[in-house]
């Protein structure tokens, strides 16, 4: 039997699906009827869907009839980048070189990646330089908060840059919503990826938001399901908790400042104890669930399983895929010595994380990092 632990400091990866979805979930359980049918419960279970999808819409300031339900963030994020390059007739594609991989993924060579500087914010000069030099239109895509670092990219600046180029502009928002507050028509963007399960929703599930009538290409044909945007019959049951989460998102916002105060303590703390330790991003705007810190000398891996053992659960800053591990391209591309990428953990914190859980976090960490 798998022990639970006793603090989980890994929000950024996913979090519990909160009291409210779990309900509206169990109750599409009960629902046996496909939404594409006309009959009563097929009726019933669109109006689920229908519901969810006012409640996503009013969860970004998006009309309904725009939001594309999907697989989750990654589908998304896909669907946006080949979707929209190809309905809209792109030349080029472009991304901040410190996206996530499902977004890094979907690009065609090394000239589509984007620089930043030392603190992860997108190189704007680079940005204008290689609009002037492509053909119009450009799709370029940079996400609102890195889920390695929590830097908040200024996207309602980079849009309008993006715009006076005649080109478009998606942005991944998976951290933001219940942390940061922001809109579609906020940061001008033509599109935006969610997923639900990074604010309170199941996994399994995500949405693409299109801007009035941008329109998308599907990945894959099939019965025509979500306005032929993504066939496949829709998932009820996740949809329903994705929909409930959305309703219950703004008021995790209420909650930021005092979740921002616990991280803040946190750092302060490592900082005055750790004279090596650097927090990567601290010098700009971050969320404020997140810490991604460096104590060079010490690889994360070793951080993670020690932590682990003692009931503490926080992620590396680096990839590990097929037993392969790799440094983080988020940290590489910000200029962080290899030593210190090496040696990178991240701690997300959520709603639920308290002083005591802070303070047993500090007690187990602290002593790995000072040797």
């Amino acid at each position: 039997m798998t022990r639970a632990p006793s603090v989980y400091l890994d929000y950024n990866a996913t979090g519990p699906v909160c009291a409210d979805a779990k309900v509206a979930m169990s109750a599409a359980f009960d629902l046996p009827g496909n939404p594409s049918s006309i009959h009563a419960a097929g009726r019933a279970a669109r109006s689920i869907i229908e519901d969810a999808r006012e409640a996503v819409a009013q969860l970004v300031g998006a009309k309904p009839a725009d939001v594309i339900f999907t697989g989750g963030g990654t589908e998304a994020n896909a669907l946006a980048l080949r979707g929209i390059a190809r309905a809209m007739g792109c030349k080029a594609t472009l991304c901040s070189s410190v996206e996530h991989s499902s977004v890094i993924a979907n690009m065609t060579d090394i000239d589509s990646f984007l620089p930043v500087d030392g603190n992860g914010l997108l190189d704007m000069a680079v940005l204008e330089q290689r609009l002037k030099e492509l053909p119009a239109p450009v799709l370029v895509s940079v996400m609102l908060a890195n889920n390695e670092t929590g830097v908040i990219q200024p996207v309602a600046d980079i849009a309008r840059l993006v715009h006076a180029a005649k080109g478009y502009i998606h942005c991944d928002t998976i951290q933001a919503p219940g942390r940061l507050a922001f809109s579609l028509s906020g940061l001008g963007v033509d599109a935006l990826s969610l997923s639900a399960h990074k604010f309170g929703g199941p996994k399994g599930v995500g949405a693409l938001v299109l801007k009035n009538a941008m329109r998308v290409t599907p990945l894959f044909e099939g019965g025509g399901q979500e306005k032929s945007r993504r066939s496949g019959t829709e998932n009820v049951i996740g949809i329903a908790g994705m929909g409930a989460a959305a309703k219950a998102a703004p008021k995790l916002l209420a909650q930021a400042a005092q979740i921002e105060k616990l991280r803040d303590g946190i750092e302060a703390r490592i900082v005055q104890s750790v004279p090596g330790a650097v927090i990567h991003g601290r010098a700009v705007a971050r969320l404020g669930n997140t810490i991604c810190v460096s104590v060079a000398g010490v690889p994360s891996q070793t951080q993670v399983i020690q932590l682990d053992l003692a009931g503490v659960c926080v992620s590396t800053g680096s990839a590990c895929s097929s037993g392969k591990v790799s440094l983080s391209h988020v940290l590489k591309a910000m200029h962080v010595p290899d030593e210190q990428t090496a040696a990178a953990i991240r701690v997300s914190l959520g709603p639920e994380t308290t002083e005591a859980e802070a303070s047993i976090f500090l007690a187990a960490y602290l002593p790995i990092v000072q040797g």
